[in-house]
């Protein structure tokens, strides 16, 4: 019987996003990966077979992880409810996974590409993750539209403002601070982001149609 391996590929990942949450992409090199796991820098590669690839499956693995939940909430039957759950989607994720949201939260995709040596510019992912991530990317989008239209009537670029503001930009606004000092959101945030969401939401259901 084979023996199991010592260091999975979700270990090295989580010791990745420890070391990036709290020290940036450029923190989580693979010796330092190695060095968090008391691992051979080679149990790394024979999971991922280059930076460039753990550091692109970091970020859409944390990207995915909300994304599950807040689409989730987006198909509620009633929109109005939808998107308060949604926007609510926001605080609750981040008590529950405070070293990812840091991630997700403190740093754009454009973090975790890896730089050339020659120009020091960013470089693409390998084309099957970059595939993976327009795909990812392409689903958060329909599932923002499809709900926009049923909130507001209407998929125009205003529209989609007013909702990405009420569901997205203010619940991340309520919880940064918090996320910044290294601190889980209080049940407070909840209330400022209900308040808010229906001050910028429930006024316009109509008439935006």
């Amino acid at each position: 019987m084979a023996r199991p391996a010592q260091y999975s590929a979700q270990g090295i990942l989580d010791a990745a996003a420890e070391l990036a949450a709290h020290g940036g992409p450029t923190s989580a090199t693979i010796t330092a990966i190695a060095t968090k796991l008391g691992a051979p820098t080679g149990s790394i590669y024979h999971r991922f077979h280059s930076r460039d690839v753990l550091l692109a499956e970091l970020w859409l693995q944390t990207v995915e992880s909300f994304q599950t939940g807040f689409q989730a909430a987006l198909t509620a039957p009633e929109p109005l409810t939808a998107g308060l759950q949604a926007a609510l989607h926001t605080p609750r994720w981040v008590r529950a996974h405070p070293v990812p949201a840091r991630v997700l939260l403190l740093h754009h995709r454009e973090d975790f590409l890896t730089t050339t040596t020659d120009n020091d510019h960013a470089t693409d992912w390998p084309p099957e993750i970059s595939q993976r991530a327009s795909a990812q990317n392409a689903g958060a989008q329909a599932a923002f539209d499809s709900f926009t239209k049923r909130l507001l009537g209407s998929t125009s670029a205003a529209s989609k403002q007013r909702a990405r503001y009420a569901i997205v930009e203010l619940p991340v606004a309520a919880v940064i601070t918090h996320i910044r000092a290294n601190k889980r959101p209080p049940a407070t945030v909840e209330t400022l982001i209900t308040d808010a969401y229906h001050g910028v939401i429930h006024p316009h259901t109509t008439r935006e149609r």
